[in-house]
């Protein structure tokens, strides 16, 4: 008589994201369960869940295959000829996703924790969160007590061994929750399995709790066996030939079908049954989780009135004669829309983050999707007016899409902390976490780590890692290459290495923070998602990434942060304090003549996101004249529009050179803007709509793939699905292979236009600045570095060469900033700060600047009255700092080093006539212009004589006839001297024919 099948699950399976320990993505575990015939599958990461998402997330997929290959509506290419078909061609029964934990208490006992409902998920997410905000970042303690109060609802599986008291620790779980403990049996392929498993069912007896069987998989299949020792070998530091009983003694503890275990089980097969049962006891679904905005509810006013009533006042501020009669009726629109949806609380939580920046002076600027809306507008979340854009809001708050807007906002990249800590304080740690970053292997770190566990020679891996290129992939590790560096691509050990290596990349190796997204929750976050803590002080953190919460639905709000930003405020705060005017970005001067006369010239070095030589380059071509110019500048030059060839048949388009055409009325309402040329994320999207019929899930897919940096997204499989709809909708091959290409060129960069504009006004405004007030900018930007793309050495040549008088840095004159002061023509000078001397702390220069009184007169002074140390003397000695005192560099260094200790002696410290004993005079030989220079760039990294080319020029110019002595010996230490970055530039003497040093500091 046949026993009746049933069905088979795996409990407990170890995925990567146990980092260096599991050896097989979430997904691939999804993918091998459902080739095996498994219906369900639980994802048991230790004390953790950060892989669930991608689990799930695959799952949803799988079905979605499954159910179009039922249908027979294939999307994609065929796979071509002579290659395999995908391992999920093949898979017909989805497995069910368990979402679960495996708990290690501090004492090692392991308990794998699975949710039986949305209460018992909160509860293990409350539990995480314990262990891990009680300890830093990456490491989590939890105890056994804190399973007693937080296990129920919950199915616990321990796993017998690790503590001596585990049956202790296991009696105390049992009865506290009666009918939710089982003991886990699980093999260990050690040839002891069936004793212990003996032993594991009397154990359960006396505790009255059952047996349950688990593969307890550490691999999706067998052939991750020898990955799974390297990660263990990088886990532990030792190599992979020293791992000993720390390796894996066989490929089998991998991810098993039922009748594998049920074999490997024997008199113990029931256990596999009860396994299924248990499963079938955990309803819970990641889907159920329904994210809760912030309500935003304030003073009894619900959020429906409290946006429309803040839209309805910005209104009047923007449009103070009043407000045109489209965009107060597309208020209106935008308004209705986002009452019908109820994302109201999303836009009131945006808005709440920039008041409090406003309000603390701090300046910053929305962008996003849903940004360029009237309502954010309103709002004064963005400054960029939404009637520039040609995209409608329903393309981005869509009732197709149930899903939030995006609104990304730029803070002052000094300042957005005091932002940070403000959300938190607002909404409570409990209810506000920034996202995760997860950290995944690239080449260059798998070919370090990988190699190094494998025992190849710092040389061998130095040689591997120079002939990558590209940074994502694996280029330059072909076999044929090996050879060109001297390797033997036929050595076993090195063949080995590089299959480990193609097999890591991609894997996750630790969790970072996010560089900005926050959630923000109604209710307690905790409960949503685990919380831990970052390692950044007073940062917490959840342990999803930006994919995860948008698979599931969550709302991010962006808190960014920008330079430009600081640059235009410490630029306006100067303005402000120096001319009596007052701006910001919404109040600068529209579309400046002479600002578009500057950038078509490419005088733009500095100036925000077209100071590029590639950006240079096309501004002449290019010859922006409005803002919308701008808008295009900045998205044009980016790989997707050139890899789909978009840019010249712009120019030649905007030239007058091709006429501009459209393949259809329906098309040229979405690419009039642009001339016929598709630039922007927004119009690929709309092609595919419009153009090939796409359906608003699949054009919802296709907006995933395009995603920036998407490193994993592949939109390729829409190919063939593209091509057919455009060509069923009468659109020509040409046209519809070249959009392709473009939306190819978008799955690696592509740029909304939501975002451009946004980027455009800070284009702008920089622009203005730039040349209406050249010195206060180049202060500005000075004063916020490190930032963009030049050094300061540059960004002080061209403001000199803008009329801009530089003013050294001086010890009676200078300040921590660069300042602006009056110059002798009314006008305003830059005067360099401390904070250019790489040695300087800003400290000592607030130490400097509250002593100096009625000014310096000798060394000694800042010594005395100061509190310097000798260290930050000679810095200043070093920089030519006391030049305003009389002092050359070669005499204030001498003065500096004269001065011992920290403090000055009592007896000594006043003026004293005929005290102590006087140290002769030094007769110091003066440097020379090349010298100076040379000492300029060692100490500042810039200089205000002459250009070090000025020395050599004349030896490399032919015809220019014999130059000067001293000129050849500076052209000869500058060009021995390595660039300019060492401290001794040495030179050949003339006269002695010896070597000599010329560093002042020698």
């Amino acid at each position: 008589m046949s026993r009746p099948v049933t069905a088979s699950v795996e409990l407990s399976a170890t995925s990567n994201f146990t980092f260096l320990t599991g050896a097989s993505h979430p997904e691939e575990y999804v993918d091998r369960a459902g080739l095996l015939g498994l219906s369900a599958i639980a994802i048991a990461d230790e004390n953790s869940v950060a892989g669930i998402v991608r689990a799930h997330t695959r799952a949803r997929e799988l079905r979605r295959m499954v159910k179009l290959r039922a249908e027979a509506e294939l999307i994609g290419p065929p796979a071509p000829p002579g290659l395999p078909r995908p391992p999920s061609a093949d898979i017909t029964t989805v497995p069910r996703l368990i979402p679960a934990a495996r708990i290690v208490t501090d004492r090692d006992l392991q308990v794998t924790v699975i949710p039986r409902d949305r209460d018992g998920w909160g509860r293990l997410c409350r539990l995480i969160s314990l262990g891990r905000l009680r300890a830093e970042k990456g490491s989590c303690q939890v105890r056994l007590d804190d399973l007693l109060d937080w296990g129920s609802g919950c199915e616990l599986i321990v796993q017998p061994g690790g503590p001596s008291d585990w049956r202790k620790q296991a009696a105390r779980l049992a009865g506290r929750f009666p009918g939710q403990v089982s003991l886990c049996l699980s093999p260990r392929y050690d040839g002891q399995d069936p004793a212990r498993w003996a032993r594991a069912t009397r154990a359960a007896a006396d505790l009255g709790v059952p047996t349950v069987a688990s593969a307890r998989p550490m691999m999706h299949h067998g052939a991750r066996r020898r990955l799974a020792d390297v990660l263990t070998a990088i886990r532990t530091g030792t190599r992979v030939d020293a791992l000993g009983r720390a390796s894996l003694a066989n490929a089998e503890q991998r991810l098993r079908a039922g009748p594998e275990m049920r074999r490997l089980l024997g008199e113990h097969e029931k256990a596999w049954d009860r396994a299924a049962a248990l499963a079938a006891r955990c309803t819970f679904s990641l889907d159920e989780l329904r994210y809760e905005y912030p309500s935003e509810v304030a003073d009894g006013e619900s959020a429906s009135d409290r946006l429309r009533r803040l839209a309805l006042k910005g209104l009047e501020w923007r449009y103070p004669s009043g407000a045109p009669d489209h965009v107060a009726q597309l208020l209106e629109h935008e308004l209705t829309l986002i009452g019908k949806l109820g994302y109201e609380p999303y836009f009131l939580t945006v808005n709440d983050i920039v008041s409090f920046a406003r309000s603390r002076d701090i300046l910053c600027q929305g962008r996003g999707s849903a940004a360029n809306s009237v309502v954010c507008y309103c709002l004064g979340v963005t400054s960029v007016s939404p009637e520039i854009g040609t995209m409608v809001f329903e393309r981005f708050v869509s009732e197709a899409r149930d899903e939030p807007p995006d609104i990304d906002v730029d803070f002052e990249h000094e300042r957005r902390e005091e932002v940070i800590q403000h959300i938190y304080d607002r909404y409570g740690r409990h209810r506000a976490g920034l996202c995760a970053t997860v950290i995944h292997y690239r080449a260059k770190r798998a070919i370090r780590e990988v190699g190094r566990a494998m025992g190849l020679t710092d040389d061998t891996l130095a040689s591997l890692s120079s002939q990558l290129w590209g940074f994502f992939g694996t280029n330059g590790l072909e076999a044929h290459r090996m050879a060109e560096i001297g390797l033997d691509p036929r050595d076993k050990r090195l063949r080995l290495t590089l299959e480990l290596i193609f097999q890591i990349i991609g894997f996750p190796r630790h969790l970072s923070q996010h560089v900005g997204g926050f959630v923000i929750t109604e209710g307690r976050l905790d409960e949503l998602v685990p919380v831990e803590n970052a390692s950044m002080e007073d940062r917490t953190v959840i342990c999803w990434d930006k994919d995860d919460i948008d698979s599931l639905g969550i709302l991010k709000v962006d808190v960014l942060a920008l330079g430009m930003l600081s640059c235009l405020r410490k630029a306006f705060d100067l303005i402000q304090r120096h001319h009596r005017t007052e701006y910001t970005l919404a109040s600068l001067p529209p579309e400046d003549p002479a600002t578009y006369d500057m950038l078509c010239k490419a005088d733009s070095l500095g100036v925000f996101q077209v100071e590029s030589r590639a950006q240079m380059n096309f501004l002449p071509r290019m010859r922006p004249r409005t803002f919308y110019d701008l808008v295009i500048e900045v998205a044009i030059i980016r790989p997707g529009p050139i890899q789909g060839d978009m840019l010249h048949p712009y120019l030649r388009r905007r030239a007058g050179e091709e006429e501009v055409t459209f393949p259809s009325d329906a098309l040229g309402r979405v690419l009039g803007k642009t001339l016929g040329v598709p630039l922007f994320q927004e119009q690929a999207m709309q092609i595919a709509i419009i153009g090939a019929g796409f359906t608003p899930d699949e054009a919802d897919r296709l907006r995933r793939a395009l995603a920036t940096f998407k490193k994993l997204g592949n939109i390729s499989e829409f190919r063939n699905r593209f091509l057919k709809g455009m060509r069923d909708n009468g659109y020509d091959r040409d046209f519809a292979e070249r959009c392709f290409a473009q939306i190819e060129g978008f799955g690696s960069y592509g740029f909304p236009e939501s975002h451009a504009a946004s980027f455009a006004l800070l284009v702008y405004a920089s622009a203005w600045v730039k040349r209406h007030h050249p010195g206060i900018f180049a202060c500005a930007l000075l004063n916020a570095q490190p930032m963009g793309f030049y050094a300061p050495a540059q960004i002080v040549r061209d403001a000199r060469e803008h009329g801009v008088e530089v003013r050294p840095v001086c010890v009676n004159a200078s300040f921590w900033d660069n300042v602006m002061e009056p110059d002798a023509k009314g006008g305003l000078a830059l005067r360099l700060g401390f904070r250019q001397i790489k040695a300087m702390r800003e400290d000592e220069a607030h130490w400097i600047t509250a002593a100096r009184g009625n000014g310096y007169v000798q060394v000694e002074d800042l010594w005395r009255r100061a509190g310097l140390c000798q260290r930050s003397l000679r810095a200043l000695a070093e920089a030519d700092a006391f030049a305003g005192l009389g002092l050359s560099r070669r005499e204030a260094i001498w003065a500096a080093k004269a001065l011992h200790g920290t403090e000055p002696l009592p007896l000594f410290g006043g003026d004293m006539d005929g005290e102590g004993i006087v140290e002769p005079a030094a007769y110091l030989p003066q440097m020379t212009e090349g010298e100076q220079v040379i000492e300029d760039y060692v100490a500042m990294r810039l200089t205000l004589r002459r250009h070090p080319m000025s020395f050599l020029r004349a030896r490399l110019t032919p015809g220019m006839g014999t130059p000067a002595r001293g000129a050849v010996q500076d052209g000869r230490r500058f060009a021995e001297a390595g660039g300019l970055t060492r401290s001794d530039a040495w030179a050949r003497d003339d006269e002695g024919g010896g070597l000599k040093c010329t560093s002042v500091r020698s």
